[in-house]
């Protein structure tokens, strides 16, 4: 199995999930989050297959979130409006993300990641 990972390298979230793969031995193509961010098709569709609200891709604890009060934005925002920001941006979005074209997975969490990527 090989899948998309994308990532920030200095995020320390990002450099737990990148040594997951490489312990469990699964071939992953790395795709810098925010010198390559996904377009807003892309989005839709991770949004889509992670069965997840867009809110959920917003990476909250982020200083570009704070700094552009996003909190307060997406209360009222449209998910076309929030796919937008988050396509504008790659230090907006939760990272990583991870995705086979079939299912995607939104930060990392281990039991998720044993679930969904160690087949």
């Amino acid at each position: 199995m090989s899948v998309t990972f994308y990532w920030y390298p200095s995020c320390g979230t990002c450099k737990k999930a990148k040594k997951w793969f490489d312990e469990v031995e699964i071939d992953y193509e790395s795709v810098h989050i925010v010198n390559d961010p996904p377009s807003e098709e892309q989005l839709k569709d991770y949004v889509n297959m992670s069965g997840k609200p867009v809110k959920k891709f917003f990476n909250t604890s982020g200083k570009k979130y704070r700094e552009l009060n996003m909190k307060e934005k997406i209360k009222q925002a449209s998910e076309e409006d929030m796919i937008k920001w988050l396509a504008s941006d790659g230090m907006l979005i939760k990272r990583p993300i991870v995705t086979d074209g079939e299912y995607v997975t939104v930060g990392f969490n281990q039991e998720e990641f044993e679930k969904n990527w160690a087949k």
